[in-house]
């Protein structure tokens, strides 16, 4: 028998086919491996273990990766407020690093190099998935069986079915790819602009015109830029995170269409819910405003620009990235408070900031009020400088 071939297993229509085609094609056998960056349930494992097993499986391993995922990645998200293309959270995109680098490490213990995922070849996971299986080893055989035969969802759906496999009916009409930062959507209707993905394909937000939610209020802690406690209540990272996304989703939160640059070059769109995401970037970004210069917040923005396109670009490791996250770690020494928000029916607005090293300083002045800290005169003779430079400007035209 040949090397064993580890697959990054996730259940899901694609990798439930490379089990049995792989084991057929390859005469070696397959261990299939997820990393959990989701928070699954212990039935919810139990569940893709046994459906692996059943597909032919020689081995099945699960792998805790979200406090890697949080520490080396959603936690910079978070500080940086980063977007791509300030519209898409990145959601399971970022999560594929962390996967990767546990299959990895599975692959050695092994003692083999011979690893699989189920990566189509027009997408941007197939990348970022390569760059960090070569990065961490260079020698690494990467076997992808529906981009190298450009199989469609149909074959593989059919490819089961013939060998006596279920295949779910939604899992073929949508590519649902859940995580803990978000979740992404994608059908025929994503495949071109011209056609509204239908609210039915959301898998956890209710359509806006059916929800039925009561107001309420969430009260977010933030230490050093990052959510410490919600309404109060100290908690872990994860558990936190699963608060937030249980508040959103019972409130319509963070729905919503992304249309960009993919990898590769062409366009690319796709549905995507991400309340934990919307939740705490409002937050956050509340609070860096009452304790940040205004300087400090452009400059950072910029950066979460140029990082949210190399973290999608698959450039997580280079080494500008580690400089950025320096910078956006410098940013939040004293993004420290408590943020109040309002939700309901899908609306999330703040309501109030505080924080020990708030910049607001009433005593100086009020905006739009009173000034405390200078004098009319001295107002009246900064305005009159403050305009000095474009009266230049309109003259010398």
């Amino acid at each position: 028998m040949n090397e064993p071939i580890v697959l990054a297993y996730s259940g899901g229509l694609d990798t439930s086919f490379c089990i049995p085609y792989l084991k057929e094609k390859y005469q070696s056998d397959v261990h299939a491996v997820i990393v959990d960056c989701v928070g699954l349930t212990r039935a919810e494992k139990e569940s893709i273990r046994e459906r692996a097993l059943s597909l032919g499986a020689a081995e099945f391993a699960c792998f805790d990766g979200f406090p890697s995922l949080y520490d080396h990645i959603l936690s910079y998200l978070i500080k940086g407020n980063v977007l791509r293309d300030r519209t898409y959270p990145l959601s399971v995109g970022a999560e594929r690093y962390t996967q990767a680098e546990f299959i990895l490490e599975y692959a050695r213990q092994q003692e083999t190099k011979r690893i699989a995922h189920g990566s189509t070849g027009a997408g941007n996971d197939m990348v970022r998935f390569d760059v960090a299986l070569r990065t961490g080893m260079p020698d690494v055989e990467i076997i992808t069986p529906i981009r190298d035969e450009g199989l469609t969802r149909a074959d593989t759906t059919s490819y089961l079915e013939k060998k006596g496999f279920e295949v779910p009916k939604k899992t073929t009409s949508y590519s649902i790819n859940d995580g803990i930062w978000g979740t992404s959507v994608g059908g025929t209707e994503t495949l071109t602009s011209d056609q509204a993905l239908p609210f039915e394909a959301f898998p956890h937000l209710k359509p806006p015109h059916e929800l039925d939610d009561e107001p309420e209020e969430l009260t977010i802690d933030f230490a050093h830029g990052l959510p410490v406690a919600v309404n109060g209540h100290q908690m872990d990272a994860s558990a936190l995170l699963e608060a937030l996304r249980e508040f959103g989703r019972y409130h319509g939160i963070g729905m919503g269409m992304h249309l960009g640059d993919t990898i590769l070059g062409i366009k690319g769109r796709i549905g995507f819910e991400a309340p934990v995401a919307q939740i705490l970037y409002l937050a956050h970004r509340e609070l860096e405003k009452l304790t940040l210069s205004q300087e400090q917040r452009q400059i950072k923005d910029n950066l979460a620009d140029q990082y949210g396109t190399m973290l999608h670009e698959a450039k997580l490791y280079d080494p500008v990235m580690r400089d950025i996250e320096a910078f956006f770690n410098s940013t939040q020494a004293r993004v420290t408070g408590e943020v109040t928000l309002y939700a309901c029916r899908g609306s999330l607005f703040p309501l109030k900031v505080e924080s020990p090293y708030s910049i607001m300083n009433s005593s100086v002045a009020q905006y739009g009020e009173e000034a405390g800290g200078w004098s009319g005169s001295e107002a009246r003779a900064y305005s009159k400088l403050y305009s000095i430079r474009t009266q230049l400007y309109n003259k010398s035209r």
